[in-house]
C-alpha cells in the first residue's frame, strides 16, 4: 500500500487529479491494473487514501512544533503549515477532510486543531465553529488560490500581474458613485499578493476568536 499511495501522490503532484488514473498508476509502478483493485476498491477511495498519505508529513509538521502560551498563536503556525502544504500541492484541497473513515491523518491533524481550543475559555459549539472557521480560511483560499490558472497565463500570453491589472484598470473606469469599494482597492487588487491576502484573512478570524474568548 506504502508504495502505491507514493506513486499516486506523485502523479497527483505532477498533472492533478486527471492524471491520477488506475491505468497511468500501474504503469507507474509497472504492474497490472488488477494489482491496484487489491488496495482500493475505487478511484474516489484512491484519491481519499493519496491525500491522507500526504496528509501524514503535514501532521508530523504540526507536531513537531512546540507549544506556546498562546493556544491562539499556535492555531496559527498550524493554519500556516497546513495552508503552505496546500498550495505546494494544489490538488490536496479538494480532497482533505473528505472522507474521515479512511483519512486518520486527516482527523488527527482535525483533533490537533481543536485541543488548541481547549485551552479557550469557549463552548463546544464555539470550539466547532471556531475550528470550522479556520479550517474554511486555510481550505478555501487554497482550492481558490490552487484552481486552474486562466488560459491567457497558461499560454505565457500574460503573466499574473498583468493579467490581474487588466481587471483592476477595468474597475477603475467603472462609476465610481456605484462601486466605491472597487475603485478604492482596484490598486491593491492588482498587486496583492495570494500568500499575504491569507494571512490577512486567518489573523480576522483568530481576532475574532481571541474576542470571543476573553469575552466573559
Amino acid at each position: 500500500m506504502e508504495a502505491v499511495l507514493t506513486a499516486a501522490v506523485a502523479l497527483l503532484d505532477e498533472a492533478g487529479q486527471s492524471a491520477l488514473t488506475f491505468r497511468a498508476l500501474a504503469a507507474r509502478l509497472g504492474t497490472g491494473v488488477g494489482t491496484i483493485y487489491w488496495y482500493v476498491s475505487s478511484k474516489d477511495e484512491l484519491l481519499d487514501r493519496a491525500t491522507d498519505h500526504a496528509v501524514g508529513a503535514i501532521l508530523t509538521a504540526v507536531e513537531e512544533q512546540p507549544l506556546s502560551d498562546d493556544p491562539i498563536a499556535d492555531l496559527r503556525e498550524m493554519a500556516i503549515t497546513l495552508f503552505d502544504a496546500m498550495m505546494d500541492r494544489p490538488w490536496l484541497a479538494a480532497y482533505f477532510m473528505r472522507n474521515t473513515d479512511v483519512q486518520g491523518h486527516s482527523l488527527r491533524l482535525y483533533e490537533k486543531l481543536g485541543q488548541q481550543t481547549l485551552r479557550l475559555d469557549l463552548t463546544p459549539r464555539q470550539r466547532f465553529h471556531a475550528v470550522s472557521a479556520i479550517v474554511g480560511v486555510v481550505v478555501g483560499t487554497a482550492a481558490d488560490l490552487g484552481a486552474e490558472l486562466p488560459q491567457e497565463v497558461l499560454s505565457g500570453e500574460m503573466n499574473r500581474v498583468e493579467y490581474l491589472s487588466r481587471y483592476a484598470e477595468t474597475w477603475r473606469k467603472l462609476d465610481a458613485a456605484q462601486f466605491p469599494f472597487v475603485h478604492e482597492i482596484a490598486d491593491d487588487f492588482a498587486e496583492h499578493d495570494d500568500r499575504d491576502q491569507f494571512l490577512a484573512a486567518l489573523e480576522l478570524t483568530l481576532a475574532g476568536l481571541r474576542l470571543q474568548a476573553e469575552t466573559p
